[in-house]
């Protein structure tokens, strides 16, 4: 899903704007990169937990590769 998609749903589920929605997915989006460049985990419920990368003596990167991993009540 887009982010464009993901903004327009949100709108519509939440009745704010579709400029709103734009902007707290933004935020969302932000908070996680930063919660992972600083090497913590960020959950997202319904999506799963992103971790930083681990291997990064093997593995060169630009920055932390997003891992999406479910928790085991979101695997039911």
């Amino acid at each position: 899903m887009k982010k464009e998609q993901l903004a327009r749903r949100l709108a519509k589920e939440s009745g704010i704007t579709p400029a709103a929605a734009a902007d707290q997915v933004d935020r969302i989006v932000t908070e996680i990169l930063k919660r992972v460049r600083k090497g913590q985990s960020a959950s997202l419920p319904g999506l799963g937990t992103f971790l930083p990368d681990t291997e990064e003596e093997t593995q060169p990167s630009p920055g932390p590769i997003l891992v999406p991993r479910k928790t085991p009540k979101e695997s039911r």
